[in-house]
């Protein structure tokens, strides 16, 4: 499933797409399912990627091809060689928290992946910075999904949904809403919704909370919300019910590996 239209994304202000992504602190990280949810909006993690200078590269790579607006392509031809270099890539036995292990470093599908998420949830963080500028004029917000083969069912029968812009529903189903869901807003003036006959909703009553099953291999299960609506109960991908918007802040420290909280402190200026 590919990422939003490119022609829609870069008619996002790329400034706010930018600086909600250079706030980022860093973390490293063993296995994906160790920083989840809101914990992604205040740091940039790779799985496996056990070296500060290796996740700065990446990092670096991605905060380029963001400011010059790379394509998918040259954000991977770009990387790919510095990975190499630093034998970072391809199926490796390295030492992980449970002994030796072997896993897959660097891979085209991997920077793929890396690429796709984190423009996905820039651009839609970017989104939501202009949207909050304007909600006295469009307080309502559309949730708008891609109606092709490849869309999923969930984000499908989302599609259409109107709520103003405070209502609860959005801190759980803010797109983007699992990985490569190309879901996006549309904000709405009271105008609009008079003159299009438009039905505005209420999640009041109508969220709650469950589990799902966040991977097969180790069996972890997270907090995930469920709006039951008119067509069905539906809820975000497993790991993804939160809002872009949410909990982004400067990072606790304390918390990061020494070398990162000092190079967190230097790319703030305060080193």
């Amino acid at each position: 499933m590919a990422i939003a239209p490119l022609k829609f994304l870069i008619s996002l202000p790329p400034r706010l797409a930018i600086a909600w992504f250079r706030r980022k602190g860093h973390q490293i990280t063993w296995d994906w399912e160790e920083m989840l949810e809101e914990s992604h909006n205040r740091a940039f993690t790779v799985a496996k990627a056990a070296k500060l200078d290796i996740l700065q590269s990446i990092r670096d790579a991605f905060t380029q091809a963001l400011e010059e607006g790379q394509t998918e392509r040259s954000f991977r031809q770009n990387l790919e060689p510095i990975l190499k270099q630093k034998g970072w890539w391809g199926r490796q036995t390295v030492e992980g928290p449970d002994g030796e292990e072997e896993v897959q470093l660097g891979s085209p599908y991997r920077l793929r992946t890396i690429y796709r998420t984190n423009l996905q949830t820039a651009m839609m963080a970017g989104r939501h910075a202009e949207l909050a500028e304007n909600v006295d004029d469009r307080p309502y917000w559309q949730y708008v999904a891609v109606l092709d083969a490849r869309t999923r069912p969930t984000h499908r029968q989302l599609d259409g949904l109107i709520f103003r812009h405070d209502d609860p529903f959005w801190n759980s189903f803010y797109p983007p809403n699992g990985f490569n869901c190309r879901c996006r807003i549309r904000a709405l003036s009271q105008r609009d919704i008079d003159r299009r006959g438009l039905v505005v909703g209420s999640s009041e009553g109508l969220l709650t909370q469950d589990t799902a099953l966040l991977s097969q291999r180790s069996g972890l299960t997270v907090p995930t919300a469920v709006y039951r609506g008119a067509e069905g109960a539906v809820r975000p991908d497993p790991g993804w019910s939160y809002s872009v918007a949410q909990g982004q802040q400067e990072p606790d420290l304390r918390r990061l590996d020494p070398d990162l909280a000092q190079q967190y402190r230097e790319d703030e200026g305060d080193g």
